[in-house]
């Protein structure tokens, strides 16, 4: 029976189980504690407090025998001949590996739905726990951030935002085991017009785990992320560990998972490594209103980079609040609300560089303003 047919011919509860963790993939761990249950009282002994069980420590999958697929062995024969890796020892790391149906599903597109909205995406972010937490991760680490900055010239603001959004700063790091994760992603990849480059993309990040976990001496199967296979505070992929990791506590060790020092370097490093501009003048993004001409749309979609003049910006209608520096490029950011009406951004070439960290204007928006709040919240407190 081909892997096709034995997972479209699974019993109807094992796919309804599936669903069941594809939908529960983003809880927080306490959602899946048991509840407590009600002790009746004895006369003879004092009932006991229930507690409640604790959560697994990864999402299980199934096993699936990757050491004899076709193209598992290929990356075997890779890793061997280009790294010196021990072909028994991938053999019997791959005897491990579980494949997690829910992570397909996760990755596959989202249904048509909803005009996208820009007020209740950043809902999601900028919001009071967040802001709350980022004021203590940010008090506890203010020398760290402050190191960050003066060496990498990315305000801590920015570093504070980006870890809130991605995790909580360390609230929600991920539950997936890391290569079980890319070794679904990297050969069992859904159906997608861009199939063949997601799988190529997944298997160069399975190949970059390896290499770390060897780098680092750890095991490969401790390391737990998200369903796409980001790790730790900052949810770097495996490679952008390898590349921009920074030992900023310096322990001897990267640790994005355990050290919040070592996260907010590698962070910065990364917006440096993607364009960060240190000396850049004025504000990220400015406010704009846009004319009724609009001539100006022909600066929308211009892609994830700074590249209009901002006379340019300026004669085809669109006006700022606070005057764009000279001698710079910059972009027209979009962020539709739904029914109501679209706000309109100039973005400077920073703004950009945090899109390389998400590729989305909603992702890049919502670090500048949750680091804003959390920079305002802990001024006034």
């Amino acid at each position: 029976m081909t892997f096709a047919k034995r997972f479209r011919n699974k019993p109807l509860v094992t796919l309804l189980l599936s669903a069941l963790v594809a939908a529960t993939s983003l809880c927080p761990p306490e959602v899946f504690a048991a509840p407590h249950k009600n002790v009746k009282k004895s006369k003879a002994k004092p009932a006991k407090k229930p507690v409640a069980a604790p959560a697994s420590d990864y999402y299980t999958g199934e096993f699936v025998n990757f050491g004899q697929w076709k193209e598992v062995q290929a990356f075997v024969d890779d890793m061997v001949g280009k790294h010196g890796f021990s072909r028994t020892e991938l053999a019997s790391l791959l005897s491990n590996v579980r494949y997690l149906d829910s992570v397909v599903q996760l990755v596959k597109p989202a249904p048509p739905g909803k005009p996208k909205n820009w007020t209740v995406y950043s809902s999601r972010f900028i919001e009071p726990i967040r802001i709350n937490a980022g004021v203590r991760f940010w008090n506890d680490n203010a020398e760290a951030l402050a190191r960050a900055e003066a060496l990498y010239g990315v305000p801590a603001e920015i570093l504070v935002g980006i870890i809130g959004v991605e995790t909580i700063y360390g609230r929600d790091t991920g539950r997936f085991r890391v290569v079980d994760t890319l070794t679904t992603l990297a050969f069992a990849y859904p159906v997608a017009p861009n199939r063949d480059a997601r799988m190529a993309f997944f298997r160069d990040e399975l190949e970059a785990t390896l290499l770390y976990a060897r780098q680092t001496g750890i095991d490969p199967l401790s390391l737990q992320g998200s369903f796409a296979g980001a790790v730790g505070m900052p949810q770097f992929m495996p490679s952008n560990i390898v590349k921009y990791g920074v030992d900023f506590d310096g322990d001897g060790r990267i640790d994005l998972r355990n050290s919040a020092a070592d996260a907010i370097g590698s962070v910065a490093a990364f917006l440096v490594g993607h364009g960060w501009q240190r000396d850049q003048p004025g504000p990220i993004v400015y406010h704009a209103t846009v004319s009724p001409s609009r001539a100006w749309e022909q600066y929308l979609n211009l892609g994830l980079e700074a590249k209009v003049r901002p006379e340019d910006l300026t004669g085809a209608g669109i006006v700022t609040t606070s005057s764009l520096p000279p001698g710079m490029l910059y972009g027209l950011v979009d962020l539709q609300n739904g029914s109501e009406p679209t706000e309109y951004w100039v973005a400077s070439n920073n703004f950009f560089a945090i899109t390389q960290y998400n590729r989305s204007y909603f992702y890049a928006m919502s670090v500048v303003e949750l680091g804003r709040a959390v920079r305002i919240t802990r001024s006034g407190s």
